[in-house]
Formats: C-alpha cells, sequence, structure tokens
C-alpha cells in the first residue's frame, strides 16, 4: 500500500473508533475528518512533495480530493429524502391515524396472544414506509394502553414492536435510511424493492422473514391466552397528513417507471438524481404550508422542523465526504480485496461473510455508517470475484438491518422502546430483551440469507 493509502486507513479506522466511543459526537467526528481528507486533497494540489516523495502517489495516478470533489460526494438525494420524510411523518403522527388504525387492529384480536403478534406485524407494516423510530412512538403508547387494560407488563409486548419495526425497514425504499442508500448505490427505485428484473426484490424477503418471525412471537406468547375486550378508538379529525404520506408513497412509485440520465435511451424521458429527494420535501412543505396558512398553527410547524433528524443528516453528509475520500486515496480498494480473499474466491463464501459480519456488527454499532461504507466496498468485492453486486449488496442490506435487534443498542428503534419503558417505570436488562431479540434475528437473517442465496446466486 502506498503512503497515503496506509495514512487514510489510519484515519479512517480513528473516525470509526471515535465515533463508538463519543456516541454523542458522532457527527462532528465525521465532519472533522471529512476537512482532514479535503485539507489532504488540497495539499496534495499545492505541495505534493510536502511529506516526502511519492507520499501521494498511488499505483497509476496522484490522490486529488477538491472541495468541488467533496461537496459532490454527498448524496443530496438522500439526505432530502430523510429530512422530507421525517418532517411528514411528524404531521402523520401528530394526526393521530396511526393510533386510529392500531385501535381498530386491537378491536379485533381474541386474546392477549394475537394482540401482540398483530401489534407487531402492524408497527412491521407501517415501518416499511415510516421512519423505524417514529414508528415505535406511534405504536408503543397503544400498547402500554393496551397492557394497562389487561393488567401486564408491557415490556414484552415494546420489545416485539421495536424489533418488528426495525425488520421491515428494509422491504422499501422510504422505510429506512440503509434501504435508501442502498437503493442509491445499486441504482433501485420503489418498485425495484418489489420486483427487480423480473425476480422478488427485498420486499418479499423481508416479509418471509416477518412471517417467520411472527411464528417466534407467538410460540413465545403462547401461553397469552387471556379474553379481553377493547372498544375505545382514537379520533382523528384532520386526515390530511395521511394524504400526504400516501402521496409521497405513490409519488415515488410513480417516477420509479422513470429511468435516471444514465440509464435512459436516447430521445427517452429520464428524471433527474434529486426526483425522490424534491417529492419528499415537496409534500412536506405542502403539509406546513397548510399548517401556517390555513389552519394557523405555528406551533407544529417549529415541531416538525425540530423533528427532523438533524443529527443523522449530518453524520451521513460528513461520512460521504469521508468514504468519498478513502475511496480516492485507493482504501476502499484495498478492504474489498481482502474481504474477497477471505471468502478465497467463492461467492457463497464471500456472501455469506458479508451477511453475518453484518449482523454481527450492527448488533453494536449503528448500522448507517456501516452500511454507507460496505456499500462503496461491495462493487469492489464483486468485481474481484467476478460478478454482478446485486447478491452481495442484498446480503448486507438484510445482515446490517435485521442485524441490530440482537442487542438493546444495535438500532435506535431498541434504544426509543428501552426509553418509553424507562418512563414507564421499567428497566429492562439486555438478557430481557435478547431473550426476544435474539431467536427474532436469527430467525429472519436466516430466512432471508437463504431466500437471497436462491434468488440471486
Amino acid at each position: 500500500m502506498s503512503p497515503i493509502t496506509i495514512t487514510a486507513l489510519v484515519i479512517f479506522a480513528i473516525t470509526y473508533i471515535l465515533m463508538l466511543a463519543f456516541q454523542k459526537i458522532r457527527p462532528y467526528v465525521t465532519v472533522g475528518s471529512a476537512l482532514i481528507f479535503v485539507a489532504l486533497g488540497i495539499i496534495a494540489s499545492a505541495n505534493p512533495t510536502l511529506f516526502g516523495e511519492g507520499f501521494f502517489q498511488l499505483s497509476g495516478s496522484a490522490y486529488t480530493y477538491s472541495i468541488a470533489e467533496a461537496l459532490g460526494e454527498i448524496d443530496w438525494n438522500v439526505i432530502m429524502m430523510i429530512a422530507g420524510t421525517m418532517g411528514t411523518v411528524y404531521l402523520f403522527i401528530e394526526s393521530k391515524m396511526p393510533q386510529l388504525m392500531s385501535d381498530i387492529l386491537i378491536s379485533r384480536m381474541p386474546n392477549i396472544k394475537w394482540t401482540v403478534v398483530a401489534l407487531s406485524l402492524f408497527a412491521g407494516i407501517v415501518s416499511a414506509f415510516v421512519d423505524n423510530v417514529a414508528t415505535v412512538l406511534m405504536i408503543a403508547p397503544v400498547a402500554l394502553a393496551f397492557c394497562k387494560k389487561v393488567n401486564i407488563s408491557p415490556v414484552s409486548s415494546i420489545i416485539c414492536i421495536a424489533v418488528s419495526s426495525n425488520l421491515q425497514g428494509a422491504a422499501t425504499l422510504v422505510g429506512d435510511t440503509t434501504s435508501i442508500l442502498l437503493a442509491k448505490q445499486a441504482g433501485l427505485d420503489f418498485s425495484d424493492f418489489f420486483v427487480d428484473r423480473g425476480k422478488p426484490g427485498m420486499f418479499w424477503v423481508v416479509e418471509a422473514g416477518a412471517i417467520v418471525s411472527a411464528l417466534i412471537i407467538l410460540f413465545m406468547f403462547r401461553k397469552e391466552n387471556t379474553k379481553f375486550e377493547f372498544n375505545s378508538r382514537t379520533v382523528v379529525e384532520d386526515k390530511f397528513p395521511t394524504i400526504l404520506l400516501v402521496g409521497t408513497v405513490l409519488s415515488l412509485i410513480a417516477v420509479s417507471f422513470i429511468p435516471y440520465k444514465d440509464a435512459a435511451a436516447p430521445g427517452q424521458l429520464w428524471k433527474p438524481d434529486i426526483t425522490n429527494g424534491i417529492i419528499c420535501i415537496a409534500f412536506f412543505l405542502v403539509g406546513i404550508i397548510r399548517e401556517l396558512l390555513i389552519k394557523k398553527n405555528k406551533e407544529i410547524v417549529k415541531n416538525a422542523f425540530k423533528e427532523i433528524d438533524y443529527y443523522t443528516i449530518v453524520l451521513l453528509a460528513g461520512l460521504f465526504v469521508v468514504i468519498g475520500g478513502i475511496k480516492s486515496a485507493g482504501v476502499i480498494d484495498v478492504i474489498g480485496s481482502a474481504i474477497a480473499s477471505l471468502g478465497a474466491g467463492s461467492t457463497f463464501a464471500v456472501y455469506t461473510i458479508i451477511v453475518w459480519m453484518s449482523v454481527l456488527l450492527s448488533a453494536f454499532i449503528d448500522n448507517i455508517p456501516y452500511t454507507a461504507t460496505m456499500l462503496s466496498i461491495v462493487p469492489v468485492i464483486a468485481g474481484d470475484l467476478g460478478i454482478e453486486p446485486t447478491l452481495l449488496y442484498y446480503g448486507l442490506l438484510c445482515g446490517a438491518t435485521l442485524g441490530g435487534n440482537l442487542t438493546p443498542i444495535g438500532a435506535s428503534a431498541n434504544i426509543a422502546g428501552i426509553g418509553i419503558l424507562r418512563k414507564e417505570g421499567y428497566e429492562v436488562k439486555s438478557t430481557t430483551f435478547m431473550k426476544y431479540g435474539v431467536p427474532f434475528t436469527l430467525a429472519a437473517v436466516t430466512t432471508g440469507y437463504i431466500m437471497l442465496w436462491f434468488i440471486w446466486r
């Protein structure tokens, strides 16, 4: 490896270590690391021999990374999709429509066992279109009310809701940040998550995992056969946010049939790279303008902007620049070749390593930076193996998204669920969480792992 590649690899490793050690300041860590890579690029352009002859030299080229190149690495489509979707979801939550949907669902269940299963599956369905944390915040209060009514502990129910929402986040393009990242990297649209080149997409793989996981939950609650009555329903006075959310999803589906410029045939209509982001932002702005001009509700507008996860947005922006920096320094090629060599040239072995390595790492680290990094490495690995990267892309998403369910700190939705329980006076031990999380995760990942191999091998 050249000196600049080793230096970039060290900076990248330190960045990850600092993100793990100081989670509250992770955005600052990534931005700081991004500035270092840009500074190295500026130095390389101005004085290529400052650190010694050949320091900035790569095999066949020299290291370059300008400010313009760094800004170009930021995926503004992803940033806009996250911001717009989060804003619309907040308005959706405030309308109380999710609670009403949950109430209707619960009123049709015969006993505690089936209610917990139904709530978990419902959380998963909602999470396929809404952020995982938002899903937990929507449905957990309904589960709490139900558990108080029938006089049982809400711990197991909230845990099942959290892990179910994590699972289904990978089902659609808008379900989770990791799905948005994958879609951009692999050139996927909304419809590709259902049918990709004539084959079942990620949606069906996730749903198969959800069914198997539901059977696990059903088994774990097999003794909870107490019957109950639940007739109260939440009143929804404003259905417009629901229309906005549905409009966002339908619009994403509609434009998914229009190719990007690079994939369009000569003379064919094509869409800009930031189309999906514009759609998500536009529907959110419609909701905001309505709240301001028609409903005169400035408070909800203020809160809607507050609820956007700027932490994740800044973290991702910095990480995009960092990944661009290590790519320019040749680090991505080195890591990709190393993983390919671990599999000894076997596609099945490499696929297995990526899936289960992702499960293990995502149990302890945030899957967003991990996924963003690995998405840049996968094409290199696929190139070394001489295969299309699709199988490895989907395997990465399967392992990274579901692996967070192994531990209470592996996913933001889990942390949110445990936080809700703590406010209610319930302290959840890691062993208690893992009692539900581990079998759920193993069942879902194994199902997805097997299905993806037979579909995309």
